[in-house]
């Protein structure tokens, strides 16, 4: 499994961007993979996780209602969709791959594949 994640930038806040991520190597993930965020300092937080097949999908409350995890073509590539972003949306954001099952899926320790990360920034 080899993750590459793009699609960061600046924005305005109340702008969007897309992050796409893309297991790029020979083995595909099989089941969720997720999108965390880290700040300068800090440990990395959960914002998303979506299913192999893309029917479930969670959510940290900080991107509820504004965020949208997808995953069209269930094993290679998952997306995070951001609208209404807001300046403390601002980090570095990592997908991540292969959650250990009955783990909490918000610790980053439950997830084995990183991807090298993509910066957003929202600020006007």
């Amino acid at each position: 499994v080899q993750l590459q994640a793009s699609g960061g930038g600046l924005v305005q806040p109340g702008g969007s961007l897309r992050l796409s991520c893309v297991n790029s190597g020979r083995t595909q993930v099989n089941g969720y993979m997720a999108w965390f965020r880290q700040v300068p300092g800090e440990e990395p937080t959960f914002v998303a996780s979506i299913s192999w097949g893309g029917t479930r999908t969670n959510y940290d409350d900080s991107a509820k209602g504004r965020f949208t995890i997808s995953r069209p073509n269930a094993a290679n590539t998952v997306y995070l969709q951001m609208n209404s972003l807001k300046p403390e949306d601002t980090a570095l954001y990592y997908c991540a791959a292969q959650w250990s099952s009955g783990t909490p899926q918000f610790l980053a320790s439950s997830w084995i594949y990183w991807g090298q990360g993509t910066q957003v920034t929202v600020s006007s």
